[in-house]
This record gives structure tokens, sequence and C-alpha cells, in this order.
């Protein structure tokens, strides 16, 4: 099978588009053909991208984590999904992943692909979509009623954030840079304040701030959590915690029942993962270093 691979420890300008060996589906594995993939750029500095979960090397290796495509075929021991069932998700931080025409992923990984949404828009929404989930209502507890503010609102975690926070009843205050502005105020905010100056006196305080910037906005948010609200954090433990409330930073995991219901949430109109270019395999290399950089995910289309 075509794959992209980098054969060691390096940078974007190492990967290589190759013939690769067909994936071996391990217990309670499917192996996927990939119609659709997307990638988070700084993928290369995780620890999981080089070892397995023993500590060994294992280059060369398939970058990519979500996926969107047909089962064909099923590991021993595998239910719950059949050979040529459209499925999508988010794979192991640890195994090869999805930027080839075969991947090997753990069933649990994986979740039906309604008819209804095309594979393009559904390699767009694990990572985005789990992360925003899992932050704002798994750790942020939010509820209908308060608020949330959210940094770097105009991303693909914000502006998914913004809209899952939104379509829960929330009140939303997004930031950003201001060529954000547009995207977040369009994904549901109430109010856009840019993250020059002092932010602060404009967002007013949240019962959950979500931060996926890190550094000294991560530092400056605590002080704008409310009394008994959350800061959530996936950028670094923070350092400075709010002085009456919790601080969480947390590793999205893969979810079934989860990307379920985002997907249900895309179905219904709720929900819309901003796709900012479609892209070959004998693309990836330029697309991972940011050359013609847009606003949005990158997609990488496997199979038409």
């Amino acid at each position: 099978m075509k794959a992209v691979r980098i054969h060691e420890r390096a940078g974007a300008e190492a990967l290589v588009v190759e013939e690769a060996p067909y994936p071996t589906a391990a217990e309670n594995d499917v192996i996927v053909r990939v119609h659709a993939a997307s990638f988070t750029p700084g993928e290369l500095d995780w620890p999981g991208t080089w070892q397995d979960r023993a500590g060994r090397d294992r280059t060369p290796v398939v970058p990519g984590h979500e996926v969107s495509g047909e089962v064909a075929e099923l590991g021993y021991g595998t239910t719950g999904l059949t050979v040529g069932q459209r499925v999508f998700g988010l794979t192991d931080w640890t195994r090869d992943g999805t930027l080839a025409e075969y991947v090997a992923v753990e069933a649990r990984n994986l979740a039906p692909l309604p008819a209804t949404i095309d594979h393009v828009t559904a390699a767009a929404l694990p990572m985005a979509g789990l992360t925003a989930r899992q932050a704002l209502f798994d750790h942020g507890g939010l509820r209908a009623g308060q608020t949330a503010l959210v940094h770097g609102a105009g991303g693909a975690v914000g502006r998914m954030a913004v809209q899952l926070a939104r379509a829960a009843g929330a009140r939303v205050v997004g930031t950003g840079r201001e060529r954000d502005r547009a995207i977040a105020l369009e994904a549901g905010a109430e109010r856009f304040v840019p993250l020059d100056g002092r932010f602060e006196e404009e967002t007013g305080r949240a019962d959950v701030v979500l931060d996926v910037i890190g550094g000294e906005i991560l530092d400056r948010s605590a002080a704008l959590v409310r009394a008994g609200g959350t800061l959530v954090t996936i950028a670094a433990p923070p350092k400075v915690r709010p002085a009456d409330g919790r601080a969480v930073f947390f590793v999205v995991e893969s979810n079934r029942e989860q990307l379920a219901e985002l997907a249900g949430w895309v179905r219904e109109g709720r929900l819309m993962p901003r796709v900012g270019a479609v892209r070959e395999l004998g693309e990836v290399r330029e697309a991972f270093l940011g050359k013609g950089r847009v606003s949005g995910k990158v997609v990488v289309r496997v199979v038409g």
C-alpha cells in the first residue's frame, strides 16, 4: 500500500510517500480502508510518534491519527463492526497512523459514520470534536446558563468548543487573533476579545475557561475563573491555579459513544468542523510544514 512515512526522528521535511507493508490486524482490531485522514502539525514532537507503549523505537512510522473510511477486515475477537461499514475515529498515539491507504485500529476507537456525512468532514471531526467535548463537559462540567471563555476560538478545537458550548445553552466569549473574530462569532460566540493588551479587562470571568494556547495566556487565565469554576487546558499543566476553583490539564482520549454523539450533532446541523483545505498524500509534507497555510483543518483525501 502507499503511505506517508518518516524513517528517523526529524521534522516534516523528512516525510516521504512510499510503498509500505499492509497492516496486521491484532486482536480486537479492524483494518480500515482510508478514504480521508487528518493530522496535527506538532505530532512529530510527540513521544508516542517514535516509540511504542513499551518504549521501543518504531521507525519508520506513519503519522496521522484521524480517519474516515470503511472496514476492510476484522481482527480476531472484534465485535460491533462489520466489513464494508463506514466508520470514523481517533487512532492510538503509539501505532502507525492514518496517512496511508490502510490502517489498523482498535475497534473501540471507531464509531459508525452516518451516510449523510462525507468522509472529508468526518476526518476533520475526531480530534477537535472530542477535545472540545471532553474539555467543556467531562472536565469542565459546563451547564446551561453558565459562561464559557474559549481561548483560540478561531482554531479547530476552539471553534468546536464555541459551537458545543452554545448548543448546550451556555454563554460564550471567544478570544484569539483579530483575524479570527469572524470565525468565532459565526461559530456562536456572543463576544470576541483579541488576545493583546489586557484582555482580562474585556473578557470578564467565566465558569469554564478553556485554554489551547498555554504560556502567559494560560497563566493569566487562572484569575478569570469564577468561584467554583474550572480552568481546562490541553497545552501544559497549569503553573497558576484559580484561587477558588479547579485547574485541569488533559490529553484527549478516543471514545466510541462520544464520537457517535458528535456525528449525530453534525447530522442535525448543530456542529460542523471547519475544513480549510483538502490535500492528496503527495502533498502531506508541504501541509505539515504549513505551506499555503489555511484557516481550519487540513484533510488528506486518500480514496476518492
